[in-house]
């Protein structure tokens, strides 16, 4: 299974670093989530979790998820409108073959189709209407941002 990645970005907007007190309060940030039924802001999370590029150790993030059709979600690469993709677009590049997913108390194992051309743009339109905040990240960055279909695996 082969997974091109889309290259970064000129300008954006700016992450924060990792370290350990960003850490600690993702992990409470989930538990959060979690007991509030996977939601944010009024988006619908997602625990995505891949293989890192570099460390071959397993990463979770949360992401908003967005349904496309029976068993497949949409997420999207946006880092906020950063010049940079998120490091789980990074993993999910380098180890395609072992994604992750888990949300309503479901853990699902899943393959991961970068999305482009029409398929991306008709994905895109849908994303933006159900949480405008998506265009403005566009207009943050230069890069394309990444969409992700997840579907269930076989």
């Amino acid at each position: 299974m082969s997974f091109q990645k889309t290259p970064a970005g000129t300008r954006g907007g700016r992450t924060p670093p990792s370290n350990a007190l960003t850490r600690v309060m993702m992990r409470a940030m989930t538990s959060w989530h979690r007991r509030s039924g996977d939601k944010f802001q009024g988006m619908d999370l997602l625990y995505l979790t891949t293989v890192g590029a570099k460390s071959g150790q397993k990463r979770q993030s949360t992401v908003a998820r967005f349904a496309d059709g029976e068993d497949a979600w949409l997420v999207v690469a946006s880092a906020g409108g950063s010049a940079r993709h998120p490091a789980w677009y990074h993993n999910i590049a380098a180890h395609p073959d072992q994604v992750w997913i888990e949300f309503g108390g479901r853990q699902l194992r899943v393959t991961p189709t970068q999305l482009d051309g029409d398929a991306r743009a008709q994905a895109w339109q849908r994303i933006i209407q159900a949480q405008p905040r998506y265009a403005g990240y566009e207009r943050k960055t230069d890069r394309n941002i990444p969409v992700i279909r997840l579907s269930r695996a076989e």
